[in-house]
């Protein structure tokens, strides 16, 4: 009997000290991280390239090790989350994050990721809002007068997109579900062209990332109806936000986030949020952000999470009560 104790009592030390080795490894790992070169994975061009880069580069001084920039773009973004779903859950693969790793799964199941699940949130980083603008020939001045002449002529009001499931198409599509208006959506190749397309008059509208709109407004080749944001923004003050236009749950942003592959350890994740929250503080960084009218709004892994879990679900509601799917 003394003998079966005293192996039980061995054993269960042996246990104790095996989990409390394997608590501590992740702290070890995050204490010395990173010993090597870090990437970031970059979805796509434009944007979020830009931002991917610019991050990179301040953490690479914050962290003490380079971070590489790894564009990998195609699919909507797809070729790079899944790279960045598929890498090592090590701290090693860092992916920058934007609206459609959320909203790629839910117009194509079969794209071989989730945005939820198969991601851990570092930082939210950014934002930068989306603006209604309208060629001049519209004889609508304010969002009120456009909602209203959908309303009296359901499809008159065309307007472009950078195609099926894009983040203009999508906006647009959360006005009309908000609103009970019909739009005629003509989707291009990309947004670009469908800026051309409203230029032209080929389309009434576009919604585009405000970076994009701001030359056009001030020149007067286009007219912004409304900011899809909670703020109005300085690169075009004049301009009101769609809540003070009286449709306050008109929000359209384009977000940008940190994410790594599930599993990633607690304590490297809190390290990575630490100091990507520091390098997007500095005042440089928010005036390079103001200059393409955006916004610093970093967040805790906790926090991020929360946000995503709400962009998903409202975008959902959108893609869902539309039936829109990726072609």
């Amino acid at each position: 009997m003394l003998q079966r104790t005293a192996r039980r009592s061995v054993v269960r030390r042996i246990l104790i000290a095996t989990f409390g080795a394997c608590i501590a490894i992740p702290a070890v790992q995050a204490q010395n991280y990173p010993t090597k070169t870090v990437r970031m994975i970059l979805p796509f061009a434009g944007g979020s390239d830009t931002v991917g880069r610019l991050v990179a580069t301040s953490l690479s001084e914050s962290l003490g090790q380079q971070v590489v920039s790894d564009p990998r773009v195609g699919a909507s973004g797809n070729i790079g989350f899944l790279a960045g779903a598929k890498s090592p859950a090590d701290g090693y693969t860092l992916l920058m994050g934007a609206v459609p790793v959320l909203t790629n799964p839910l117009l194509n199941p079969k794209v071989g990721y989730d945005g939820i699940r198969d991601f851990n949130p570092v930082a939210l980083l950014a934002t930068i809002p989306n603006v209604v603008i309208v060629h001049p020939s519209v004889p609508v001045k304010t969002m009120r007068e456009l909602i209203s002449l959908a309303g009296k002529s359901p499809g008159k009001i065309a307007y472009g997109s950078g195609g099926f499931g894009s983040a203009n198409h999508l906006a647009a599509e959360l006005i009309q579900s908000s609103t009970k208006v019909k739009f005629t959506h003509v989707p291009y190749k990309s947004a670009t062209f469908g800026i051309a397309g409203a230029l032209s008059g080929e389309v009434d509208m576009v919604i585009v990332v405000i970076s994009s709109a701001v030359s056009y407004v001030q020149s007067g080749k286009m007219r912004a109806l409304a900011i899809l944001d909670e703020k109005r923004n300085d690169s075009i003050p004049a301009v009101q936000t769609s809540a003070e236009a009286g449709l306050p749950g008109l929000i359209a942003v384009n977000w940008y986030a940190i994410l790594v592959p599930v599993g990633t350890p607690q304590p490297i994740i809190n390290r990575l949020n630490t100091e990507s929250v520091k390098v997007m503080s500095t005042p440089e960084m928010r005036e390079r952000f103001a200059k393409i009218g955006g916004a610093i709004h970093t967040r805790t892994p906790e926090q991020t999470a929360e946000f995503l879990r709400a962009e998903h679900a409202r975008w959902s509601k959108v893609i869902s009560g539309a039936s829109i799917k990726a072609e």
